[in-house]
């Protein structure tokens, strides 16, 4: 998900430095078009049309995008969760690629066939895990809820990407 990466990081950099380009992201423009692409790739989860690491990297922007937009008059100016979510949702990214999704060619064949076992099951499907982001984004109040169906996020988006051929 590098493109969701590099926003993460531009937006913890935006933050840092009280760069005006804050005002700009703070529009109803960037809402309106980031739940409307949101909204694409969960439809596309049924469809399978797009590739799944493009998917949820699409997805993941997007969210990131309406998260700022919509939270961010909701807070002080000076609040410190547009620098540190970001940064977070970025590393966590940063670790699963380099941890477990480069890593794939070296799970046995048992790990394998239960992590097959737990994506057939529908537990966690990827529409689902989406909907539930998006729908974390209204409750702006229980902030940390956010980052948690997000860090969920990451994790379906890692099963996927370990379960995909190499």
């Amino acid at each position: 998900m590098p493109v969701f990466v590099f926003l993460c990081l531009a937006i913890a950099v935006i933050v840092q430095v009280n760069s005006p380009l804050q005002d700009l992201l703070v529009s109803q423009i960037i809402i309106d078009a980031g739940l409307v692409v949101a909204v694409s790739a969960i439809v596309d989860s049924f469809f399978k049309k797009l590739p799944d690491n493009i998917r949820y990297d699409i997805f993941a922007s997007s969210i990131l995008l309406i998260w700022f937009a919509y939270w961010k008059p909701m807070f002080v100016k000076d609040s410190p969760i547009f620098f540190f979510f970001p940064v977070y949702f970025a590393l966590l990214i940063a670790f699963v690629s380099l941890f477990f999704i480069s890593q794939r060619n070296k799970l046995d064949r048992e790990s394998l066939k239960m992590m097959q076992s737990i994506d057939d099951s529908g537990m966690v499907d990827s529409w689902l895990v989406m909907s539930c982001v998006l729908v974390s984004l209204y409750f702006e109040n229980h902030f940390l809820q956010f980052p948690v169906m997000m860090t969920l996020l990451a994790m379906r988006f890692t099963l996927s990407s370990c379960l995909k051929p190499i």
